[in-house]
């Protein structure tokens, strides 16, 4: 149940992460702006003087842009296990708000810890990753509702 359970967390953050950061290239391109997330966190690793080939900081950053991802994810399982709050229309929204804010949080301490002023417009992008994060909360709670259910239904013992 364990490995099942694994896997769910993994697909379900994979897809969120993916819908996120597609409407964040999107808003990019719409706006002729840098919101891209794996590029943001590959100039980060740059920063952090992380000594990889371009190619590696790449590869890198989108990992831990998935890794986030799945930690999400798996903060909002806990939550729904635990029966702190119900998967829900609501909830997706709440998650999304709260892990936008968190996203922001996060790029600000990471703009700030790298002395990284990328020539974005920060407002736009901060703005843009919080509704970013509300695509990741709505996806993330769907997907989650419809593998537990998928889940369930593979664990079922039906007799006809």
């Amino acid at each position: 149940m364990i490995l099942y359970i694994l896997i769910q967390l993994i697909l379900v953050s994979i897809a969120a992460t993916s819908a996120m950061t597609l409407f964040s290239y999107a808003m990019s391109k719409a706006f002729q702006e840098l919101y891209k997330e794996p590029v943001l966190l590959s100039f980060v690793l740059k920063k952090l003087n992380i000594t990889l080939s371009e190619k590696s900081q790449k590869t890198w950053a989108w990992l831990l842009h998935y890794f986030i991802g799945l930690l999400f994810v798996t903060g909002y399982h806990i939550i729904w296990v635990k029966g702190i709050l119900p998967i829900s229309p609501l909830t997706a929204l709440l998650f999304g708000a709260i892990s936008g804010i968190i996203g922001i949080i996060g790029w600000v301490i990471m703009f700030k810890m790298t002395s990284h002023q990328p020539p974005i417009d920060f407002k736009g992008y901060y703005i843009q990753l919080f509704f970013a994060h509300i695509i990741f909360g709505i996806t993330a709670t769907a997907l989650y509702s419809i593998t537990l259910t998928l889940l369930i239904l593979t664990q079922a013992y039906v007799t006809v």
